[in-house]
């Protein structure tokens, strides 16, 4: 009877060091991670910061208005005042509370600034944003022996033989090789660029094929 109890004892003991050994042995199991409410607050702060676009102003601070030009002109939270209007043939605009303002030979920044500056006795702080919606004042011509002879819009990179191809191409009689360019400089000189067409389209001297400027004439004689 005393020899079964120490067996059970001593098994009893057995089953307790068994245990615990296994318990000594299993992974600790970290605690979930409670984040603050100022830290949640950072959180989302720093990531509303870094998604919101930046504030850009949909201005072009190197073109220059001219004639004809269609300007869209917006006063934040005075529709009273903003509206899509032309450049007269004058180079001035006209526009409620402001009155008669110089347009043309300035950039758009300029003329936010100008406009803004005539609000102040009306508007505390006046935001202006000047867009240029249609460009009408930048174009070149063209001369001579070509189906279309007029003037051309030039809105885009235009070479010497878009130019041509715009004009609907030569007529019977012109003289293909004896084509030039009149270009006026800033001092008013005029220079004469010539263009041989039949050169440049067989692939020779094909640097002759320029592009053009604002009021650059082609001639084709």
């Amino acid at each position: 009877m005393k020899s079964r109890t120490v067996h059970t004892v001593a098994f009893v003991f057995l089953i307790v060091a068994l245990c615990g050994t296994l318990w000594a042995q299993a992974p600790a199991v970290a605690p979930d991670k409670t984040v603050s409410p100022t830290d949640a607050s950072a959180v989302v702060a720093s990531s509303a910061q870094s998604a919101a676009p930046s504030a850009t102003k949909p201005h072009d601070d190197s073109f220059v208005i001219g004639n004809d030009d269609r300007l869209t002109i917006n006063v934040w939270n005075e529709s009273e005042i903003s509206r899509s209007l032309p450049v007269r043939s004058d180079g001035r605009i006209s526009l409620p509370l402001v009155g008669e303002v110089q347009a043309a030979g300035r950039t758009p920044l300029q003329l936010e600034q100008d406009i803004a500056g005539k609000l102040q006795a009306y508007i505390t702080k006046p935001e202006v944003t000047v867009i240029v919606e249609q460009i009408n004042s930048q174009k070149f011509n063209m001369l001579g022996q070509v189906a279309k002879p007029g003037s051309y819009p030039l809105t885009s990179p235009t070479t010497i033989l878009d130019a041509i191809a715009a004009a609907g191409g030569f007529r019977d009689f012109a003289k293909q090789k004896g084509i030039y360019i009149l270009r006026h400089g800033p001092n008013g000189s005029e220079t004469r660029i010539p263009f041989n067409y039949k050169e440049v389209i067989k692939g020779k001297n094909s640097g002759q094929n320029i592009m053009l400027l604002p009021n650059d004439t082609i001639v084709v004689p």
